[in-house]
């Protein structure tokens, strides 16, 4: 740890910024322990932490030591003439790392696809595809407060790097002297040497024509999309001109936009945290439309990177409440399949995929109306692999995947959640259901009535430490030591680890998970209900997600919180 602060403070590569820091806390055990006793992990999520110097922090050394593994990874595969997309946020120093790595692989002979400017996370997995490129890179922390960045690392499929491909960058990353043995490249010299190429607009254009290319129920939409009002807030991300223009072009000419959260900004100033699953993160957007009074049937926010998206609407006394991930989920796959139904195009081998942690509704739902579902572990490369294998071998067309985390896709030209894509499938919902003559609560109330009452939550346990992921590992370790018969009162009837892909039953019996190992445990409890506990690959925090299945919202609120009481105790010990 000392050394590593030695060798920075000493080197000559260091930036006077960057010395200045590391003398202030040359005394300071503590802080240096911060920065240098562990390297960020990179794994199949990239890179995450606060912006700062160090070896465990996010900087322009340590995104050029990582983007150094990345080259030699392409290298490797002969892609140096396919090239790498290059993306970025409007977080502080996105441009910056960018433009380090687009250095960092023109110095290396690769050649690079960059950006001009800020572009949402699924433009970039779209750009994979349409240039057909080797990998792409996209300099994001999601909704991360804005202390936070982060570099996401993708494949030629347009899906997040698969682990064997992660594990080559993360070695030859480590045996990469990050100041003496990481290559760099003047980006003027990379474009004159034709390594760089800049693309912006014609990007848009052919991205936004594959969002648009996707509706089901345009008429609905260009008829009603003015009447039913909708509002949309980009919380000072990268969706502030491809979300209005997609919605635009659908025809919605009146879009309600909160102008101060439109402007692209790192500091987030708006907000606490840019995160569209927070109700904090429409309040000015209710503010403007109670001030105004306007009748708005729904308003739409987007994070910083546009991946994910987040939906309000009011309830039956007229009072606006965020919805979960998991609600929107079941009110789109209900969409989809009606409204394909409605026009014949529903697919006879139509699948819909959702992710392991999310809501069993949504499975119920496709039973019903004869869709296959699938799940898969968390993350949505997963996803992505599937519509990958699908558009290969026809098993399976893919008509809809989603994360709890509010990530939703319906259509194969990315490989990654896209909140452009959700906003217009959102606005087509939101109109249908205006043009029926019931509101989106009516309809979420509907499908309520006729699967049940499904509600659930997400516990998050922050941990602390200099080493918070080796933590994380051992509290796992330990809650598998221990046998647990119920949760909440309710009989666990079988524990899925998948950990070791086994699935052990109540009975004794034991079956396979069918999914590649990670490390989760999914409790299935009698009635329906659920208890899955996993750490998070980006966040030192663990989570336990609570899937409860009721017959009435009484019982199931009452359900919730025994269910949350208890997994607060194991996870506390």
């Amino acid at each position: 740890m000392y050394n590593e602060f030695k060798k920075w403070l000493n080197s000559d590569k260091v930036d006077d910024d960057s010395k200045k820091i590391l003398l202030s806390i040359k005394d300071d055990e503590t802080a240096i322990a911060e920065r240098f006793a562990i390297p960020m992990s990179f794994g199949t999520a990239g890179l995450r932490s606060t912006m700062d110097v160090g070896i465990s922090k996010m900087n322009v050394y340590t995104v050029a030591q990582t983007t150094q593994g990345l080259a030699e990874l392409v290298i490797s595969a002969n892609g140096q003439e396919r090239g790498v997309a290059v993306c970025y946020d409007s977080r502080n120093n996105s441009d910056l790392f960018a433009k380090t790595a687009a250095s960092v692989l023109t110095a290396n002979g690769i050649k690079v696809y960059l950006f001009d400017g800020i572009r949402p996370t699924p433009e970039l997995s779209f750009a994979i595809l349409h240039y057909n490129c080797i990998a792409g890179i996209n300099v994001t922390a999601s909704h991360n407060p804005k202390e936070y960045n982060g570099y996401k690392v993708y494949w030629e499929d347009g899906a997040q790097l698969p682990p064997e491909h992660a594990s080559v960058v993360s070695e030859k990353a480590a045996a990469t002297d990050i100041f003496d043995g990481v290559k760099k490249m003047c980006l003027d010299e990379a474009e004159k040497k034709g390594l760089l190429v800049m693309i912006g607009d014609e990007c848009d254009e052919a991205f936004l024509k594959e969002v648009l290319d996707c509706r089901l129920d345009a008429e609905n939409t260009r008829k009603y999309g003015n009447d039913a009002k909708l509002a949309y807030t980009a919380l000072h991300g990268t969706g502030y001109k491809l979300v209005p223009e997609a919605l635009k072009r659908c025809g919605i000419d009146n879009l309600i936009t909160v102008e101060s959260q439109m402007i692209p900004d790192g500091d987030f100033p708006t907000v606490a945290s840019p995160n569209p699953e927070n109700r904090e993160c429409f309040e000015a957007a209710i503010a403007k439309i109670d001030s105004e009074g306007i009748d708005c049937g729904a308003i739409i926010a987007t994070d910083p990177d546009a991946d994910r998206i987040g939906l309000a609407i009011k309830n039956d006394k007229g009072e606006f409440f965020a919805l979960n991930g998991n609600q929107i989920g079941a009110l789109l796959i209900d969409h989809i399949i009606k409204i394909r139904k409605k026009n014949g195009n529903l697919p006879e081998n139509a699948c819909a995929i959702k992710s392991v942690v999310s809501s069993n509704l949504f499975d119920a739902i496709c039973e019903k109306n004869g869709v296959r579902h699938i799940s898969v572990l968390t993350g949505f490369k997963y996803i992505g692999e599937k519509i990958k294998l699908w558009a290969t071998d026809g098993s399976n067309t893919f008509i809809f995947g989603y994360e709890e985390s509010q990530g939703y896709l319906s259509a194969g030209y990315a490989r990654d959640k896209d909140a452009v894509g959700a906003s217009v499938l959102v606005a087509e919902m939101v109109c249908r259901h205006y043009a029926e003559g019931r509101t989106v609560y009516e309809a979420l109330q509907s499908i309520y009535n006729e699967y049940g009452i499904y509600k659930e939550s997400v516990l998050n346990v922050k941990i602390t430490g200099i080493d918070p992921m080796g933590l994380m590992s051992e509290i796992m370790a330990g809650i598998r030591k221990n046998s647990i018969d119920c949760f909440g009162g309710l009989k666990v009837t079988a524990q899925r680890d998948y950990s070791t892909g086994i699935i052990k039953y109540a009975d004794g019996s034991e079956a396979s998970t069918g999914l590649p190992a990670s490390n989760m445990l999914y409790y299935e409890l009698e009635g329906g209900s659920a208890v899955i506990i996993r750490p998070s690959g980006t966040e030192p925090k663990i989570k336990a997600y609570i899937l409860v299945r009721a017959e009435s919202e009484a019982e199931a609120n009452e359900l919730t919180e025994r269910l949350t009481s208890d997994s607060k105790q194991m996870l506390n010990k």
